[in-house]
């Protein structure tokens, strides 16, 4: 197998070139990590696979309509960053992808989870991450998801951001920090200050229910993963 890389890419935050990431190529990469964990059979992906995922219909907030000349433009540029490369595998038909997020930022499969996730469906809450991050990493409570997230903000620079609560809402939100719109909208919303957010029994027990109606809610949108997976398959 034969992986080709390019220069070195900048990381979010830094001072100097183009920082960020543009919405293409955050949905790029998400797919590529999120299929990475969910059908691993067809790991890495071809560019017709990973266009399929980039316009999947469940799990993608916004849905987007993309073409595979979109797509290649964003892995040709993901490549220049070092944030995915090309794979060639001896006797495959077509060139496949593989991202890099995880040696480039070092990142552990349960730290890359919630960064997935909140790429793939935009700012959440603790609670609705977990609910959805089913196979990408299987959480063992909210507290654990808020650890990750903590570790992600306390990242320098920072990949993602606690959100300032609005009112009336109970739960703080998350977003990631990759995309140059996003970084803007979390600064005009504010950024909340406090410290870690190691949350006290009841709050943990409420983000729990949450997570829960989520977790009901997400149910169709399982299935329509599934079959995405299964068709996916004979491609």
């Amino acid at each position: 197998m034969n992986i080709e890389t390019t220069s070195d890419a900048q990381s979010p935050g830094d001072s100097s070139g183009n920082e960020h990431l543009d919405a293409i190529e955050v949905r790029v990469l998400a797919v590529l990590a999120e299929k990475e964990a969910l059908t691993p059979d067809i790991y890495p992906m071809s560019l017709n696979a990973l266009t399929n995922g980039c316009n999947q219909l469940s799990s993608r907030d916004p849905v987007m309509q993309l073409s595979e000349s979109d797509v290649q433009d964003a892995l040709d540029r993901l490549a220049r960053r070092k944030l995915a490369a090309e794979v060639r595998q001896a006797g495959a038909r077509v060139v496949k992808y593989e991202h890099r997020m995880r040696m480039k930022w070092s990142l552990e499969q349960d730290k890359l989870a919630p960064l997935v996730i909140l790429m793939l469906r935009g700012a959440q809450t603790a609670g609705e991450i977990r609910s959805r991050s089913g196979r990408v990493h299987d959480f063992a409570s909210v507290a654990e998801v808020e650890a990750c997230l903590q570790f992600l903000i306390d990242k320098y620079p920072p990949l993602a951001a606690r959100l300032a609560r609005t009112p009336g809402t109970k739960e703080a939100r998350y977003a990631h920090l990759l995309c140059g719109e996003m970084a803007e909208s979390v600064a005009e919303g504010g950024i909340e200050e406090s410290g870690p957010v190691n949350a006290p029994g009841r709050r943990d027990r409420v983000a729990e229910l949450e997570a829960e109606v989520a977790r009901l809610r997400d149910e169709v949108a399982q299935l329509a993963r599934q079959f995405e997976t299964f068709r996916q398959q004979f491609e």
